[in-house]
């Protein structure tokens, strides 16, 4: 989990959140696919008025065609929030444009995108999480979704500490 997580989280939510980020790197993917697959249209995009896909163009059109390896090499990149191209690519997008890369990625699965392996099972960790995304309402999915969206890929820009983290004015 981030060190400093968004305020707009629930006690709950950031407990999905934590719970999201103690898994391995190719959990997270399953996961994220898996909460695609289960609870589909319902999180694409969260405001499909705030999503822009036109913005990735990389990720979605030119990743499409690349091999099931580099893919999910991509994928994992992101996840891990390696120093890479594409992984730039999505630190520089929103939440709500991260959040349309998954989805487009997780409806490809099988056809453009690398599936998942035939004989992968799901682990009790991976389950404990879902259920608990699960056991949400609609907005507190979201919230989770854009948190864990948001913390991944990589960026330069650094996150402004609030007056709120810090307790100091900034003086002009």
């Amino acid at each position: 989990m981030p060190a400093n997580p968004s305020r707009a989280l629930t006690e709950n939510t950031q407990n999905v959140a934590k719970a999201f980020f103690s898994l391995s790197t190719d959990d997270k993917l399953a996961l994220l696919y898996l909460a695609y697959e289960k609870m589909g249209d319902s999180i694409t995009p969260a405001e499909p008025t705030a999503a822009e896909p036109e913005l990735a163009p990389k990720l979605l059109g030119d990743y499409f065609e690349l091999s099931d390896d580099e893919q999910l090499q991509i994928m994992r990149d992101i996840v891990e929030s390696k120093d890479t191209e594409y992984s730039r690519a999505y630190g520089a997008l929103t939440a709500n444009n991260q959040l349309v890369v998954w989805y487009a990625w997780a409806i490809a699965m099988g056809d453009t995108v690398v599936d998942m392996p035939e004989d992968y099972e799901i682990t009790e960790s991976i389950q404990n999480v879902l259920n608990h995304i699960e056991d949400l309402d609609f907005e507190g999915q979201i919230t989770v979704l854009r948190e864990v969206a948001q913390n991944m890929g990589y960026s330069d820009v650094k996150r402004v500490t609030s007056t709120q983290e810090t307790g100091v004015t900034p003086s002009l």
